[in-house]
């Protein structure tokens, strides 16, 4: 199928992905389009969160309202990582002030056996329409995202949210065989899934363990790192780079550097550029500013900011984000001067 699409105006997120990268480094952020917009806002007030990734003309306005507001250098696909369980029928909701609820969440071994088997081209359709659709117009690259099997999985085992995940470490180390049937029944839809972004047009894919913070090293390795290695495989086969995310990044860095992507985004716990000393430059590093520093004063943002950025000076594969995603209440002007201070600057 051919995807018709502008060239791009801006690639240096692809650059910086490439090793590539002169001059400022690209910047976007997680969770750019999100509640602190008012534009967001009022489409929510109109719309509730499963419409708004459900429907490809809701997706493509999200996706581009950051794109309006700020200078940004790449646009990432407005959806959420449930959409996966979503389609298993788990019965996925999301609650206002709640979050993502799970009405049937995998309890025993019986229920992984019942989940159904489906067709993501066809259950996820919607997301690849929101793709095309994005692709006619945009001029920066398109992030497209999913999220990796251990997060995914937790989120249907634990019913939504959970601050200690104890019932999926509970199952994981009681019955590590059936925990494995289910990651391998999320890890082959997951695959097909980002087979679906990629061949409806997105640039990159990041993949996102959200929840890989609460496992051990040896539980990381076997729950989490080997299940996202194969989706790192995917991007291989189409040449399509892939970046790595999970909370408490810097402590796994080294296995997210072993998967083979072409770039790790890293949390606000560590020193960027000391991580950089230990991983080689053929794996761009994205992040790290503490998304609580969206809160401080004006001169604060722009002190931190390019304090960042000095320390990175002449990276080329160094692509400036959030430690984590913008969070609801953060003030808009401080996303601009995030934004606007990274664009200005000149490192010294």
């Amino acid at each position: 199928m051919t995807i018709l699409t502008k060239t791009l105006v801006n690639n240096k997120v692809l650059l910086a992905l490439r090793g590539e990268n002169q001059g400022r480094p690209p910047v976007w952020l997680m969770r750019q389009a999100g509640r602190y917009m008012p534009e967001y806002r009022a489409i929510r007030a109109r719309h509730s969160f499963l419409e708004m990734c459900h429907h490809p003309d809701l997706i493509v306005e999200v996706t581009q309202l950051p794109l309006k507001a700020f200078d940004l250098d790449a646009a990432i696909l407005f959806s959420d990582i449930l959409v996966v369980p979503e389609a298993f029928d788990v019965g996925l909701s999301f609650d206002e002030g709640k979050g993502p609820v799970i009405a049937r969440p995998i309890q025993t071994t019986k229920d992984i056996e019942n989940l159904p088997s489906f067709d993501v081209q066809d259950k996820l359709a919607y997301v690849a329409a929101g793709i095309r659709l994005l692709k006619l117009d945009l001029k920066v690259p398109l992030l497209g995202f999913c999220g990796a099997p251990f997060t995914v999985a937790s989120y249907m085992i634990e019913g939504g949210s959970s601050r200690d995940l104890l019932k999926t470490k509970e199952w994981l180390l009681r019955d590590p065989e059936s925990f494995h049937a289910l990651l391998r029944k999320i890890a082959l839809a997951t695959k097909q899934y980002i087979e679906l972004q990629i061949e409806a047009g997105v640039d990159v894919i990041q993949i996102f363990d959200s929840w890989a913070n609460h496992l051990s090293w040896s539980q990381f390795e076997e729950f989490s790192f080997a299940y996202m290695k194969e989706l790192v495989e995917i991007g291989k086969t189409y040449n399509i780079p892939i970046i790595l995310y999970c909370r408490g990044s810097s402590v796994f860095a080294s296995k997210l550097v072993e998967a083979g992507s072409q770039g790790i985004s890293l949390d606000w716990n560590c020193d960027l550029a000391s991580m950089r000393r230990v991983v080689p430059f053929n794996v761009a590093l994205q992040g790290n500013l503490d998304p609580d520093i969206l809160f401080a004063p004006r001169g604060k943002i722009e002190h931190d900011v390019i304090q960042l950025l000095n320390s990175m000076h002449g990276d080329p594969a160094f692509i400036f984000n959030l430690g984590h995603g913008i969070k609801p209440g953060t003030p808009y002007d401080a996303v601009k001067t995030l934004v606007e201070t990274v664009k200005n600057h000149i490192s010294i």
